[in-house]
């Protein structure tokens, strides 16, 4: 069965983001086409990335590191709940995403965001982190206002459109997923091969 996790995107005290994935995690868990996890960032007490070399070379040298990469190693695919913190990313999914090269290639990802203007800002900014890390990213997104989907800006209170926008972009992720799927065994001959 296809594995999906739904990665939170911040660790501070008051965060909204484990609340996001859980209401994520209670639509996603109706599908019978895959199995979805919520894979908590605070979990892992990740120091600031200072490892001796690159992710791309090998796993980090620490134990959080190691624990943080096998775990996402599990999956098949992931649905990040995006923060928007001064336009962009939260530092936190910035250093937990720098830990990791070999265990996200190849993968689908999909997004749930929410902040002043719904998440947009930082969620453009991490297509192009996923972009790097060669994982394909599918269109259909969840954007939350914290204006319109949170009562007080504290009390997550999802209105009908944003409910509904988590169906589609959990349709392209798991067809994506699957489509990587394949690419990650090989099915696919590279360009020019038969040339």
């Amino acid at each position: 069965m296809t594995k999906i996790a739904i990665v939170t995107g911040s660790i501070r005290p008051g965060r909204q983001s484990l609340n996001v994935a859980s209401w994520v995690k209670s639509i996603a868990e109706k599908r019978d086409d895959a199995e979805f996890e919520i894979v908590d960032i605070a979990d892992f007490n990740l120091p600031v990335w200072a490892e001796a070399t690159p992710p791309s070379w090998g796993p980090a040298a620490s134990a959080e590191g190691q624990a943080w990469s096998a775990k996402m190693a599990e999956f098949d695919g992931f649905v990040f709940i995006v923060s928007e913190y001064n336009h962009s990313i939260t530092g936190a999914l910035k250093n937990a995403l720098d830990y990791l090269a070999a265990e996200v290639n190849n993968k689908a990802a999909g997004f749930v965001s929410y902040g002043s203007a719904g998440g947009a800002r930082a969620v453009e900014h991490l297509r192009g982190i996923l972009s790097e890390m060669q994982v394909a990213h599918v269109r259909n997104a969840a954007l939350l206002s914290l204006f319109t989907d949170f009562e007080n800006f504290s009390v997550l209170k999802p209105t009908e459109p944003a409910t509904a926008a988590v169906e589609p972009m959990l349709d392209q992720l798991v067809s994506w997923t699957k489509a990587m799927e394949a690419v990650r065994a090989g099915d696919f001959a590279p360009v020019g091969a038969n040339a």
